[in-house]
């Protein structure tokens, strides 16, 4: 009896105190308590279905935009608001449903017999499974919001998605991943108007002569410190301090504004591991500057994308005030 009362207490304050982000945990367990203890996967899979909100309002969006418009379009159902309708149900007798329904019922067989896991592909946006640790990287540079409509994840669950589609050609890179709310996953592919057709060989750009897509890659790679999927960094050739890097996209693009959203977030993630390494590698780093040129009258004199990293130390300038400013004379000082 005691040890039934202390398992009972155990399992009450883990309940009580338990922390969730989803209803996953508490779902289970009800399972688990009305099943004797014990419950398969799918009897548990199949009770999250029924009480989450997100997956529930996902296969609301294929009824009304999928498979709803297909049986609209073809004259075998209408729609008044969220409510669909059999065209002409009304007519048919007991026998007929009956009939129509065992049907649906020996198609619906046949083709999950025939197709298998082939016939629900439809619903996995992310078949390789991304590390615990990734995701959660992935997450804290999201910083609890989606990344494209900004709603947080408190309002709206988040998941990985792939900037470009695995299907495409994308990467399984930290730099092809961003955070999105279920909302903004599932709809985006019916929103976007790119023509997607050989997107995987689009990153694989290059110019021959350019000094960034050809010699320094070739014929000065000693100067390459470290690189992802989509940019790499190297040292300047004629730098401003000890440690000054230039963070380069590996697809030819003339400037920042050329960059797509995969190249920033491979950029921002070497920028970041470069800032760590030199301050390790050096204590007396106190800053940086990081800088682009992008025309010839703000500078650039290299036609390829490129991000300055320069660190910065006490007394390397006699007034550091204004930073960037002093790119025109006299502008620092304010």
């Amino acid at each position: 009896m005691n040890q039934s009362v202390d398992r009972c207490q155990k399992l009450r304050e883990y309940i009580s105190t338990m922390q969730m982000q989803h209803v996953y945990q508490p779902v289970m367990l009800i399972e688990l308590l009305k099943s004797k203890g014990e419950a398969s996967e799918q009897t548990i899979a199949k009770a999250i279905l029924n009480i989450d909100p997100v997956q529930q309002a996902y296969y609301q969006d294929k009824v009304r935009n999928m498979v709803g418009k297909v049986l609209r379009n073809n004259g075998v159902t209408e729609r008044s608001g969220s409510t669909h309708k059999l065209v002409g149900f009304e007519q048919l007798s007991e026998s007929e449903v009956a009939e129509l329904l065992d049907l649906c019922r020996e198609r619906l067989s046949e083709e999950i017999d025939t197709r298998g896991e082939d016939f629900f592909k439809h619903r996995a946006t992310d078949r390789v499974e991304v590390p615990g640790t990734v995701r959660q990287q992935v997450f804290e540079r999201a910083k609890g919001r989606c990344e494209c409509c900004g709603i947080s994840k408190e309002e709206r669950p988040l998941d990985i998605d792939h900037i470009v589609p695995r299907s495409l050609g994308g990467a399984n890179d930290i730099s092809n991943y961003q955070a999105l709310c279920w909302l903004c996953n599932t709809t985006k592919g019916n929103r976007s108007k790119t023509d997607f057709r050989g997107l995987e060989k689009y990153y694989e750009e290059r110019k021959i002569g350019c000094l960034f897509c050809d010699e320094l890659p070739n014929q000065e790679r000693s100067r390459i410190v470290s690189e992802n999927a989509l940019a790499y960094v190297a040292e300047d050739k004629f730098p401003i301090t000890k440690f000054h890097r230039l963070v380069i996209p590996k697809r030819h693009t003339m400037d920042f504004f050329g960059l797509e959203q995969a190249e920033l977030n491979a950029i921002t993630a070497l920028l970041h591991s470069q800032k760590a390494e030199i301050e390790r590698a050096d204590s007396s780093v106190k800053g940086f500057n990081i800088g682009m040129n992008c025309g010839e009258v703000a500078g650039q004199s290299v036609w390829h994308c490129h991000v300055h990293l320069v660190p910065r130390r006490v007394g390397d300038v006699e007034k550091p005030r204004g930073g960037v400013r002093n790119i025109i004379p006299g502008k620092g000082d304010y």
